[in-house]
C-alpha cells in the first residue's frame, strides 16, 4: 500500500518503537553474545545492543546466527533491525548493507607460547606449524604475505575457531596462530602463557551494521555510540570482557595456608552450619568458596557475581539471599544453590561423579553441563562419568559443537579447571584437619 500511495517509508527508528523491539542479530561466541551459569545473557554485543534498546525505549530480541552471510541476508530481508556481532567492516562494500561508526579497533597478532623461541617476523617461524581458522579473515592476511614468503605454509583448519586454536598454542599441541587483539585478550586471562610475537600492520574497525534503506538508522547509532563513548561506558563494556579480569586476579592470590589461617577462621562455624542444612561436606563448601573468592566477602566479577560464594543477583535471588555481600548470607546462599544443582544431577549417576556435575554447572550452569553430557553421549561415551563428559566440556568453546547445543557457547576448559581446583582443596582442608589427605574421590557425601 505504501508504494501504490507513493507514502515514504517510516523511519526503522519509529518502526521500532510501534513494534515496542528492537531486533538484533547476533552471533553466539565470547565476543558477541552468551549465556551465563544462570542463564542470563553476557557478551560486549549484547551489552551494547541491551543500553541501545533501553535508550529507545523497546524491548530486545537476540537472534543468534551461524553465519555473516545469514546475517547480511536477515538485515536485508528486514527480518531484522541491526547485525551487532563483531563484525569488522570490510574493505569492500556489501550490496544493500551499511555499517554504523567504528566503536573499537582491533589488531591482528602473531601468538605464540612463552618459553618458545618468538619470531620476529612470518619468515622466522621456519618448520613450526601455523594453523588458523579456516574462512577467517586471517587467511587473507596470510595470503597476502605470502607474496613475499612463497614458502610460508600454514594449515586452514574448518573445524575449529581462534579460541580453540589459542588453547592449542597455550598447550603446546600448535606452534603458532593469528588472533585478534580482542580474542587475544579474551584468552589471555584463561592462558597466562599466551604471548604476542608481532604485530601485522594497520588495524581492522568492529561497527554495527543495518540495511542501507534507512540512512537514519546510521545516525542513530552514530549518536549513541558517541554518547556511549563520552559517559565512559564504552570504556567500561570493553575493559569488562577483554581487560585483565577480577576473577584472575583472585586466581593468581598466593598461599592458600596463609588464608586458612586468617581468613577460614572467620566463616569456619557458618560452612559448618550451611553444610548441615544441605547434607554437604563443610570442607566441600569451603573449598568452592575458595575457589571462587579466596574467601574475600567483598569479592566481585565483571559477570556482575558478588561475594564469597560469587553468586550472580539471579542466583541471590533464588536462594533467597538479600546481601550477596553479606558473608553469612552468601555462604548459606551457595550451599542451598550448590544443593539444587546436585538434586538436579540425576540420582543415578554415582559417587564422587554426581558432586563433580554439581561442582561444573556451579561454575558453568546446569544447561551448559546437560550439553556436554549430550556431546558424550552422541559420541558414545558414558555422560553420567566425570572423566568422559570432562573432555566434552571445553568443545563448548568451539563453534562447530556449541552450535549443535541447545544452550549454546559456554567457556567449558573453566569448569574443568574449576572442578579439578576445588577437589584439590578439599584435598588440602582434610589434610590439614587430619593429616591424611583424602586423594582425589573427595570427602563422601550424604
Amino acid at each position: 500500500m505504501l508504494l501504490n500511495t507513493c507514502s515514504p517509508l517510516p523511519s526503522l527508528i519509529d518502526q521500532v518503537k510501534t513494534l515496542g523491539e528492537l531486533r538484533v542479530a547476533t552471533r553466539s561466541g565470547p565476543l558477541s553474545y552468551y549465556l551465563a551459569q544462570d542463564g542470563t545473557p553476557q557478551g560486549p554485543e549484547y551489552d551494547f545492543a541491551r543500553r541501545f534498546a533501553d535508550e529507545l525505549g523497546v524491548t530486545l530480541k537476540i537472534t543468534p546466527m551461524r553465519s555473516y552471510g545469514e546475517i547480511y541476508a536477515a538485515l536485508s530481508s528486514g527480518r531484522v533491525h541491526l547485525a551487532a556481532a563483531g563484525l569488522k567492516v570490510p574493505q569492500r562494500a556489501i550490496s544493500g548493507i551499511e555499517f554504523g561508526p567504528t566503536y573499537q579497533r582491533v589488531r591482528e597478532h602473531l601468538i605464540y607460547r612463552r618459553g618458545a623461541t618468538r619470531p620476529g617476523s612470518l619468515a622466522d617461524i621456519g618448520n613450526g606449524e601455523l594453523e588458523i581458522a579456516a574462512g577467517s579473515a586471517h587467511s587473507k592476511v596470510l595470503s597476502a604475505a605470502r607474496e613475499q614468503l612463497p614458502e610460508l605454509v600454514w594449515v586452514e583448519d574448518a573445524t575449529t575457531n581462534s579460541q580453540a586454536l589459542l588453547e592449542g598454542v597455550a598447550d603446546g599441541t600448535i606452534d603458532y596462530t593469528l588472533a585478534d587483539s580482542t580474542e587475544f585478550a579474551f584468552a589471555h586471562d584463561v592462558h597466562p602463557d599466551l604471548r604476542i610475537a608481532f604485530d601485522f600492520p594497520g588495524s581492522q574497525s568492529l561497527a554495527w551494521a543495518a540495511s542501507d534503506r534507512y540512512p537514519e538508522f546510521r545516525q542513530a547509532m552514530g549518536a549513541y555510540f558517541a554518547t556511549l563513548n563520552a559517559d565512559g561506558e564504552l570504556a567500561a563494556i570493553v575493559n569488562r570482557y577483554y581487560g585483565h579480569s577480577e576473577d584472575a586476579q583472585l586466581a593468581e592470590a598466593p598461599d592458600f595456608m596463609r588464608h586458612l589461617q586468617n581468613r577460614l577462621p572467620l566463616y569456619k562455624k557458618w560452612f559448618e552450619e550451611a553444610a548441615d542444612e544441605s547434607s554437604q561436606d563443610w570442607r566441600l563448601l569451603a573449598a568452592i568458596g575458595y575457589q571462587e573468592s579466596k574467601w574475600n566477602p567483598h569479592a566481585a566479577s565483571g559477570s556482575g557475581a558478588l561475594g564469597l560464594m560469587q553468586l550472580t543477583m539471579q542466583s541471590a535471588t533464588a536462594v533467597k539471599v538479600a546481601d550477596p555481600v553479606d558473608p553469612r548470607q552468601s555462604i548459606f546462599g551457595g550451599a542451598r544453590y550448590f544443593h539444587r544443582l546436585y538434586e538436579k544431577i540425576p540420582a543415578h549417576v554415582p559417587e564422587p561423579d554426581r558432586t563433580w556435575f554439581a561442582l561444573a554447572a556451579y561454575n558453568i550452569g546446569y544447561g551448559h553441563l546437560e550439553d556436554a553430557r549430550v556431546l558424550a553421549q552422541r559420541a558414545g561415551r558414558d555422560p553420567d562419568s566425570w572423566d568422559d563428559v570432562r573432555e566434552f566440556l571445553p568443545l563448548l568453546a568451539q563453534e562447530q559443537w556449541y552450535t549443535q547445543t541447545e544452550n549454546g557457547y559456554a567457556r567449558g576448559w573453566e569448569s574443568v579447571h574449576y572442578v579439578d581446583s576445588v577437589r584439590s582443596y578439599v584435598d588440602l582442608l582434610e589434610w590439614v584437619a587430619t593429616g591424611s589427605p583424602v586423594g582425589r574421590n573427595g570427602p563422601a557425601l550424604n
